[in-house]
């Protein structure tokens, strides 16, 4: 009952290289399905109807999220297109069925003037203080992930060509960020001067590391944040996802592409990317009413 789970499962990590969690939830979506759907007629996917799947959303989700129930039928959506294209059903049942409405979520982020403070709140006058204010500088430059963040390794990086290779993101592609002067400078200050002195005689490819000389962690790097946002005086709810939305949003506000912004942020899909673009609008349109003389 699961071979065509399966198949499919196989297929989208072949042809788009998606990541581990996301390959498990489509097939804890299609599972899900499929359990209800032979638990009520002895159905599989592949002989299900329109009728089905909209009694199974009527049934299971009235009472959940719209955005939970669009997720699944997104999963829907994506094995019903694989089966129509490799012929196995002659029509696609999800092709009529209407998302749920829902509110649209934008991303929490900070004004240019808040994440000024955010990166001067480490004290450099210490190794810990410099490798912090590197990290800090590195991921408001390049928006990456924070996990991608704590995985740069050493040979992942080029300070005379001022790019980063980013690996190991969603989907496992890599791509080449640019680091921009100011990150520079600080790698290049926290690996002469506060590196040596954290690693203490060990040895690590991965290029932030902690006080032990060990890996950093996500948690860790997200205490990091935390306390210098309290030293920085930022009331705003705060995560280390927040200076990746901060970068994204402040360089559509000083006229970059949305495409190339979706390239540094390593999107897949463009929808993706086009939330910020309601951002940067707000924050423009606040600009003008606050600045101009006739708003």
């Amino acid at each position: 009952m699961t071979a065509e789970i399966d198949l499919f499962i196989q297929s989208a990590w072949l042809e788009d290289g998606l990541a581990e969690n996301t390959l498990e939830a489509y097939r804890r979506d299609l599972n899900a399905f499929l359990d209800w759907l032979w638990n009520l007629d002895k159905k599989t996917l592949i002989n299900a109807t329109t009728d089905d799947i909209q009694a199974w959303f009527a049934q299971e989700f009235s009472q959940t999220k719209p955005s939970t129930a669009n997720r699944r039928l997104a999963s829907l959506r994506r094995f019903y297109g694989w089966a129509l294209r490799n012929k196995l059903i002659e029509s696609d049942p999800c092709l009529n069925i209407k998302a749920a409405k829902q509110s649209q979520r934008f991303p929490a982020t900070l004004s240019e003037q808040q994440v000024e403070k955010l990166l001067h709140a480490p004290d450099t006058r210490y190794a810990l203080g410099i490798r912090d204010r590197a990290m800090l500088e590195t991921l408001y430059a390049t928006g990456l992930r924070v996990s991608e963040l704590i995985s740069i390794e050493t040979l992942e990086l080029s300070i005379t060509e001022g790019v980063v290779r980013v690996s190991g993101g969603k989907g496992d592609k890599d791509r080449l960020v640019p680091l921009g002067a100011e990150a520079q400078h600080w790698i290049e200050k926290y690996m002469k001067e506060s590196r040596p002195d954290l690693l203490k005689g060990k040895r690590s490819n991965t290029l932030f590391i902690t006080g032990r000389g060990s890996a950093m962690t996500r948690q860790s790097f997200w205490l990091i944040v935390k306390k210098y946002a309290l030293k920085a005086g930022i009331t705003t709810p705060l995560s280390p996802h927040v200076l990746r939305h901060a970068f994204a949003t402040h360089l559509l506000n000083h006229g970059a592409d949305l495409r190339v912004v979706q390239m540094l942020l390593g999107h897949s899909d463009i929808s993706t990317t086009q939330i910020y673009t309601h951002v940067a609008r707000e924050r423009l349109k606040k600009l003008h009413s606050e600045h101009h003389p006739r708003a």
